[in-house]
């Protein structure tokens, strides 16, 4: 009889979860599974609320990616009352978005994806982590990653009262404008921004793409997943993280799909599997063909790879540059996993150049902030790409402007079966006749920490009554006895 290997908590990543492995009798795994074990009700208890109060709602999801929520809450209220944001309202929105793009993929690369990779996927847990990463690169370059995320914290703080729950968001603008005197350190943090996107990136290309350890990682057929991908691009197919069409390509970088966010039902099918609190997506017109890749999947993915694979360039010029390296390298479309971690450092630098373009502009520190000729609908959808992939917000109200309808799609939704294949597919290519070590066991979570999955923004919704297990235990661990509702 087989056994089975349990990861739980798995860890550096936001929120609660954990991985079951399953070995047959000869110590191979036959499958494997990454469970999320948490739940939160916020489409649910958003209901009845008035729609006003949404963006100051969903920030509170998570405290790791609320900017993306408060942007595309807002989105939603801009179609909820017919109206679009001003020209210097939507730089402000986007000044906000870059910023977030900053300091959060960076919050990732150096502290939750990258000591794996900067000291090593099978170094000792206690040094595979920021503090060992620190003392790799040194502290004076550890005080310039907490620069850079502080001085874009506080820009986001400038503009939406504070970082971790921004409050900021109107329908046709925004609450606050940037004064004059404001512009000089806004742009003193945008070059900032700039110069740490070039260290960070040679940073990468000297620790990672220079190790041929590494590189064959990346390239290996353990964290290779053919699937479709999804990410929005603007009117010359380039990234764009604050607007656009969605655009979907297949396994084999084919567009298949391009639609307007607001038609996101006809493209977008959402599934429900007993094991998890995440709701799958598939895509709708393949129907759901189960965690399976390749070209017969009707799976996609989002994120950082995604919109590399999607878009057929970057906005600015530096990111392009790195784009066109990165292209050379891995070719198009890129099917490896790791490679998300590349891909959301030449994001960092598009987000860092477009501050700087936006810094400049005489139009932000305009007074015309907020369009008010409203013309109310009762439904809006927005969508903006988080850092993690693609995020929409659905909301329909009564005609007092009051809540009946949310649904939320986040970009861990988005990769939540993608994800829960490339765990799979880590555990059989490392776990061999029964050898397991704790090394071989990080370079599983290797395949979900890629990703950069966000579990609390992933577990929203409340579908009746929760279904709930708990054991009781001695004060050995043992289990006593089992109480399951559902």
């Amino acid at each position: 009889m087989g056994k089975t290997i349990t990861i739980n908590p798995i860890t550096r990543l936001e929120g609660h979860g954990k991985i079951e492995i399953f070995l047959d009798d000869q110590g191979d795994v036959s499958d494997a599974y990454m469970q999320v074990t948490e739940l939160r009700g916020f489409e649910r208890f958003c209901l009845g609320r008035p729609a006003e109060e949404m963006p100051r709602i969903v920030p509170n999801i998570c405290g790791v990616c609320p900017t993306p929520h408060n942007m595309a809450s807002t989105k939603a209220l801009d179609y909820i009352y017919g109206v679009a944001p001003t020209p210097t309202a939507k730089l402000v929105r986007r000044l906000q978005s870059n910023a977030n793009y900053i300091e959060d993929h960076y919050i990732h690369f150096f502290f939750l994806g990258g000591p794996d990779f900067v000291m090593g996927p099978a170094a000792n847990p206690a040094e595979r982590n920021i503090l060992g990463v620190i003392g790799k690169v040194g502290l004076d370059i550890a005080k310039q990653v907490i620069d850079v995320r502080h001085r874009n914290r506080d820009i986001i703080k400038l503009i939406a009262s504070k970082p971790a729950h921004p409050e900021g968001g109107l329908p046709g603008g925004v609450p606050r404008g940037i004064k004059e005197e404001e512009r000089h350190t806004i742009i003193e943090t945008a070059n900032l921004s700039v110069e740490f996107a070039k260290f960070a990136l040679q940073l990468f290309k000297d620790a990672v793409l220079a190790n041929k350890t590494y590189l064959d990682l990346i390239l290996s057929d353990v964290y290779n997943l053919k699937t479709y991908y999804m990410a929005l691009v603007d009117d010359n197919n380039r990234q764009n993280y604050y607007e656009g069409m969605l655009r979907v390509i297949d396994p084999n970088g084919k567009e298949v799909a391009f639609f307007h966010p607001r038609d996101y039902t006809d493209y977008i099918g959402e599934w429900v599997e007993p094991w998890t609190y995440i709701r799958l997506t598939h895509l709708k017109k393949l129907g759901w063909k189960g965690l399976v890749e390749g070209d017969d999947t009707s799976l996609y993915r989002v994120g950082p790879l995604a919109r590399y694979n999607v878009a057929e360039g970057m906005a600015t010029p530096l990111a392009q540059k790195e784009y066109e390296y990165m292209v050379s390298v891995l070719g198009k479309p890129a099917h490896h996993t790791l490679a998300y971690h590349w891909a959301r450092l030449i994001e960092a630098m598009q987000a860092a150049e477009d501050m700087q373009k936006i810094a400049n502009d005489p139009m932000l520190t305009g007074k015309d902030i907020r369009n008010m000729n409203f013309q109310f609908t009762g439904k809006g959808i927005g969508c903006v790409e988080a850092c993690r992939g693609t995020l929409i917000h659905h909301y329909e109200t009564d005609d007092n402007g009051m809540i009946t309808k949310v649904n939320l799609i986040v970009a861990t939704q988005h990769n939540a079966a993608p994800m829960d294949l490339s765990v799979k597919k880590a555990a059989q290519g490392f776990i061999k006749g029964g050898n397991v070590s704790e090394g071989l066991l990080n370079q599983v979570e290797m395949a979900f920490r890629a990703y950069d999955p966000c579990l609390g923004c992933a577990t929203h919704a409340v579908a009746g009554k929760m279904p709930l297990v708990a054991n009781i235990r001695d004060h050995e661990g043992k289990v006593l006895k089992t109480l399951t509702r559902g």
